[in-house]
């Protein structure tokens, strides 16, 4: 598969939007991700100049006259690209059609990993971290400039920076959907598995003459016949399908087949089946066993159709297989289900895998504040399979010493402490002393400063499903530790917090 076979995530179909621009003085910044090619109008003039279907910027003028611009290589113009879903990039095109004699001679691609709704002075603020997509790389003019991208994080943000000025008429930014299921907040109900917003995709059909397969899966319904999957009319025997690969497997409760638009070229009827074949490739599933979900069933035209009774109860599935009798069209398929515990924990690994370094730290971070722990957790992504994160962390604490506990254990609140109430994790952990009554947390209060002159550091215990009776009660047997001895106790206890929160970070 080539990079430009995968989703446009800078799709105005998937809410893909410009959100900032140092200058558009010739042509506006949001035609960069008009749906369309550019188009040329000879006569067509502004009251800025020349009429041009992109995004185009003033001339650079450097304040003592300078004609040269390559004597002042910072020269540049940026715009600030919001993802219509994050994903991890694969390829852009830097489409500088039309644009002959004023089109920039180089741009670079960053990337932000911040929230999909984060305001525009958090993407300004100097402190914010753009990563490095595509290095500064030299452009055509009047040309569609593709480059692939090697980068294996997930980004929600782009700046698309050219140097040292002039016009672009499109951006396209080719990837894989990768969901953030924890701000989602709905990988434990009942989800449309295919969906692109879910991670789902179309990975093959038999025919798209008339229309786009991934058109099955993209948001809310289809604004007309062009933006459905429809195959050329069929002169001879068999029948037209499309695959699609579920976001993660699932077991799929029910189905909507829309034919809306699809008037006089819909499917007569339809049948759909499903396959259970992780990890695999196009070429594998035409030896793969199909099951069948739904049999054959007779379509209406320009209709909604919902199926539930009628389906087969056939467990966890992978892959779904349409098939339309014998040709038509196919406005969008929505396969619903649930994801099963591994199947979600799984989607968490992929998110940790592919958070930038800056993102992925401070959420580790979150587990344990060991910075040495951090290092090798950060160095051993990705890690693929659940399996490998913790062994990964056990690894990294096995390398970690006395000083590196105390760094940990300075992160964590007091028990009974105030702000532990809303300390994240904390909180859900000391769920117990935060129902205390007032007696017994000024009793853990005492026992916090009789342990911190005794020891030198926190009272450190893994504090999830414990009352606050029991809470007290083990803080006043450890006290009667010798310090070398609690120093071990208290660091085991910070190794099981650290393996619960992963397991929090873990699980949308």
């Amino acid at each position: 598969m080539t990079f430009t076979d995968r989703f446009d995530l800078a799709s105005l179909r998937l809410g893909a939007s410009v959100l900032w621009a140092t200058d558009d003085f010739f042509a506006e910044k949001e035609n960069l991700l008009s749906r369309h090619d550019a188009e040329w109008r000879e006569h067509a003039y502004t009251d800025r100049g020349k009429w041009m279907d992109g995004w185009e910027s003033r001339r650079k003028r450097h304040p003592d006259g300078t004609a040269d611009t390559s004597l002042h290589p910072d020269f540049s113009d940026a715009c600030i690209v919001r993802l219509g879903l994050p994903g991890i990039i694969r390829g852009v095109c830097v489409d500088t059609s039309w644009f002959r004699g004023n089109f920039p001679e180089a741009c670079e691609i960053l990337g932000c990993a911040a929230p999909i709704d984060a305001p525009l002075e958090v993407l300004l603020d100097p402190a914010t971290v753009w990563t490095p997509v595509l290095g500064r790389a030299a452009l055509q003019g009047n040309s569609k400039n593709l480059f692939a991208v090697d980068c294996p994080f997930a980004f929600t943000h782009v700046k698309l920076v050219i140097y040292p000025d002039g016009g672009v008429a499109r951006l396209r930014v080719y990837g894989d959907v990768v969901p953030d299921w924890r701000r989602m907040g709905h990988a434990r109900g009942e989800i449309d598995l295919a969906a692109a917003e879910s991670g789902g995709d179309v990975v093959a059909c038999s025919d798209m003459f008339f229309g786009e397969r991934r058109n099955l899966i993209m948001p809310g319904r289809a604004v007309n016949m062009s933006d459905g999957w429809e195959t050329r009319r069929r002169r001879g025997p068999g029948h037209d399908w499309a695959i699609l690969r579920l976001a993660a497997p699932g077991e799929i409760s029910r189905l909507e087949i829309d034919t809306n638009h699809f008037k006089g070229n819909f499917p007569d009827t339809c049948s759909v089946e499903v396959c259970s074949a992780p990890g695999a490739v196009v070429a594998d599933l035409k030896d793969t066993t199909w099951r069948e979900l739904l049999p054959r069933t007779r379509l209406q035209a320009h209709t909604r159709h919902y199926f539930e009774p009628e389906l087969a109860r056939l467990g966890s599935v992978t892959h779904v297989r349409l098939n339309v009798y014998p040709d038509g069209g196919v406005s969008r398929l929505r396969v619903w289900g649930t994801l099963d515990d591994a199947a979600r924990t799984a989607l968490g690994v992929t998110r940790l895998d592919t958070l930038p370094v800056d993102r992925a730290e401070a959420e580790l971070k979150a587990c344990c504040a060991s910075k040495r722990w951090l290092a090798a957790m950060l160095e051993s992504r990705p890690f693929g399979t659940v399996e490998r994160v913790y062994a990964a962390s056990d690894r990294a604490w096995a390398s970690t010493g006395p000083e590196d506990w105390h760094e940990a254990f300075r992160a964590h609140p007091r028990i009974g402490d105030r702000k532990a109430a809303t300390h994240g994790w904390s909180a859900q952990e000391q769920a117990g002393m935060g129902a205390a009554p007032e007696e017994l947390q000024h009793a853990m209060a005492a026992a916090n400063r009789a342990y911190e002159e005794r020891f030198g550091f926190l009272y450190i215990v893994c504090a999830t499903g414990k009352s606050a009776d029991e809470l007290l009660t083990i803080i006043r047997e450890r006290l009667d530790n010798p310090p070398e001895r609690e120093l071990e106790v208290a660091a085991s206890e910070l190794h099981r917090i650290t393996t619960i929160r992963l397991a929090k970070l873990l699980t949308p």
